[in-house]
């Protein structure tokens, strides 16, 4: 895929294409029955920013232009998909093609919708698609290894290459995701070639019943929620059902709606939000009459790399970036008061662009 996506992953009829359809509003079939997504639907979305909004007030933009996030809906996983059982194959490239997974767990009990184990257990429904990960991924490993042998033969260069695979393959043989795998600078160049699937950035979701409103725990949510924080991962909880009826509603019947049980904002908001951070994009902001537009970048991106993004030629042609953090451009009503109060910045083509930066890039 050319732009960066998360993979939205699951056990069969864990609520994966419900909660696919309150994302996108693209009705799948989400009925009650394994493999009902079969190709992976792609949706890009919008990232909920209320910034924006008052950057567009303060600027009397024209209009606004949210950053955008996508998820692909990927067939439910079985138990032997590593071996090609269900769409394992199938299942196993599609996630590799994303950048990382987000995975729905569920944690209500509902006698009408199977579970495919026929009982109810999350850390169970996790623990199966990890494993199927790792086993996927130590075959690949295995391969890999083995070309890498023959070739190593008397070039020192590539002793380091070897024994590192050695110590990958004991870690997956273990049972253990990739990305929990302590590597030095060198090794993670190594790594870094390599699509291993457990290698990605989890967000686990815990997909509970209308009962657990507003709150949205229970027995199941607290036991994913120290899985991942054991993992060093992160958990957020939603219910898919209701945010599918949610994403029906427009303005302020959908407020009316959330308010009726207890919620600030839709669990979705929450989900795309936490999604692009797992994805490692900030936003920086421009704005003016025309518009007021978010940028998407990597955290850890330069001044003149973002400005690349907006376009090549300002990139090339770079002298400075005048840049006003978020609460600043608040605060003083706007670029104009900001920079008599001296809270405008003029920044280099080596700075690194913060989250909320509002920049105006000066070029040749």
């Amino acid at each position: 895929m050319t732009e960066l996506a998360c993979g939205i992953v699951g056990l069969p009829n864990v609520g994966k294409s419900t909660l696919f359809n309150a994302l996108t509003k693209k009705m799948i079939p989400a009925e009650n029955y394994p493999f009902c997504t079969i190709d992976p639907n792609v949706g890009i979305v919008i990232v909920p920013d209320p910034r924006l909004e008052k950057i567009a007030i303060i600027s009397k933009s024209k209009k606004i232009i949210y950053a955008t996030v996508s998820f692909v809906d990927i067939a439910g996983l079985v138990k032997g998909a590593s071996k090609g059982e269900g769409l394992g194959n199938q299942f196993l490239a599609n996630i590799r093609e994303t950048n990382a997974i987000v995975q729905v767990v569920r944690c209500f009990e509902e006698e009408k919708v199977i579970h495919v184990a026929g009982t109810i257990d999350p850390l169970l429904d996790i623990e199966v698609i990890n494993l199927e990960l790792s086993l996927a991924d130590l075959q690949m490993a295995e391969n890999i290894y083995r070309k890498m042998e023959k070739q190593a033969k008397g070039k020192k260069e590539m002793e380091e290459e070897v024994h590192f695979f050695q110590k990958l393959m004991k870690h997956l043989n273990d049972n253990l995701p990739v990305r929990q795998l302590k590597t030095s600078d060198e090794e993670k160049k190594i790594l870094k070639k390599y699509p291993f699937l457990t290698n990605k950035s989890v967000l686990y979701v815990g997909n509970v019943s209308e009962k657990d409103l507003p709150n949205m725990r229970n027995g199941f949510t607290e036991r994913v929620q120290e899985f991942a924080s054991k993992e060093g991962s992160k958990m957020i909880t939603l219910c898919a059902k209701l945010e599918e009826e949610i994403a029906q509603l427009e303005g302020p019947d959908a407020t009316e709606f959330l308010q009726s049980v207890g919620l600030q904002e839709p669990g979705l908001n929450r989900l795309i939000r936490a999604a692009y951070d797992l994805l490692g994009l900030i936003t920086f902001i421009t704005a003016g009459e025309m518009e007021t537009r978010a940028w998407t970048i990597p955290k850890g991106t330069t001044a003149q790399e973002a400005a690349g993004v907006i376009h090549s030629d300002i990139e090339k042609g770079f002298i400075r970036a005048e840049v006003v953090s978020y609460n600043d451009f608040i605060a003083c009503n706007g670029r104009v008061h900001a920079k008599e109060l001296g809270k405008a910045r003029s920044e280099g083509k080596e700075y690194i662009v913060q989250d909320g930066d509002v920049i105006l890039f000066y070029h040749n």
